[in-house]
């Protein structure tokens, strides 16, 4: 006996920010990309793992003017609010414990660990539309080598091209001053 799953039906003008946001059962993680509702495959360990050492790493430093945020919602306009893996927010853009969404002018920095099944929109789509929205700094990070260590490359927005300009590449350690100053041993992935 199989299970029967009815699917919601799209919208002819495609789903929106409030459709996301109210309409039962989507499963954990649900982006909304372009008015469509995007679903996530389970993660690799790898996928954890980057998502573990940089949010440690990210607290570590963070100055009292922001937080580190795991996987929220982020309202980049009507029709799209992706949720990227990592995001760090002003502090005044936190109202509570049961805030499930953040505005995109409140990012400082998103952050994507490329996954197989979300390659396209973590390289391609998602990066130019944060930029579009003015999202300050973009991290995306690649699983790469025979070793399957993170690489890091760094990008901030050019104010008047409103697109993304690589900053650095890291491979062992992730240097930088941006959105403040960050030092993350990328290599201690080995130990968890």
């Amino acid at each position: 006996m199989t299970a029967e799953h009815t699917w919601p039906r799209p919208p002819a003008d495609g789903y929106t920010v409030d459709d996301l946001l109210s309409l039962p059962d989507l499963p954990p993680h649900t982006e909304l990309i372009d008015g469509s509702l995007v679903f996530v495959s389970p993660q690799r360990n790898f996928h954890t793992d980057v998502l573990h050492l940089l949010v440690n790493g990210l607290l570590d430093t963070a100055p009292r003017t922001v937080r580190v945020k795991r996987e929220m919602t982020v309202v980049i306009d009507k029709r799209n609010a992706p949720e990227p893996d990592i995001i760090v927010v002003r502090a005044e853009a936190v109202t509570g414990r049961t805030q499930t969404r953040y505005l995109a002018a409140d990012v400082l920095l998103a952050v994507e660990v490329v996954s197989p099944d979300s390659e396209a929109r973590d390289t391609e789509s998602k990066p130019q539309k944060y930029a579009a929205a003015g999202i300050p700094h973009f991290w995306l990070v690649k699983m790469e080598g025979e070793d399957e260590h993170p690489v890091v490359y760094a990008y901030d927005l050019d104010p008047h091209t409103k697109a993304y300009v690589c900053q650095g590449i890291f491979h062992r350690e992730l240097k930088t001053s941006l959105p403040y100053d960050i030092s993350i041993d990328l290599t201690r992935i080995d130990d968890l």
